[in-house]
């Protein structure tokens, strides 16, 4: 029973993400061209993480900008939904996924980087 309930709290997250999910996805749009580029990749926990090295200076504040915003929605649907952020942003990253451009890199849970 208590599975069920999660996965049932899960669910009601995942429609509140595809509902209210405007404005961390035109966030996530700002960073189509440096995901585009390679220089910044999507994580498997709903955040955004520099890639090269050369550039994590120039691209650091971009990243801390958007990943706070994220921070912010995923706490929000965390604490309406009474889910774990993390279960928050993982649905997230989800939809970051398919909606990311072509070329984009995803940082997957096992430390291995995939490419859209």
């Amino acid at each position: 029973m208590l599975r069920q309930s999660r996965f049932f709290s899960i669910l009601a997250a995942l429609v509140l993400v595809l509902v209210g999910t405007t404005a961390a996805l035109a966030q996530s749009q700002i960073l189509d061209g440096p995901r585009r580029a390679g220089t910044i990749g999507e994580r498997f926990d709903g955040y955004a993480v520099v890639r090269s090295q050369a550039e994590s200076v120039t691209l650091a504040p971009l990243i801390g900008s958007v990943n706070a915003e994220r921070r912010k929605v995923y706490s929000e649907r965390a604490h309406a939904e009474n889910v774990p952020v993390d279960q928050i942003g993982r649905v997230y990253a989800a939809e970051i996924f398919r909606n990311a451009p072509a070329g984009t890199w995803f940082l997957r849970e096992d430390g291995q980087w995939t490419r859209k």
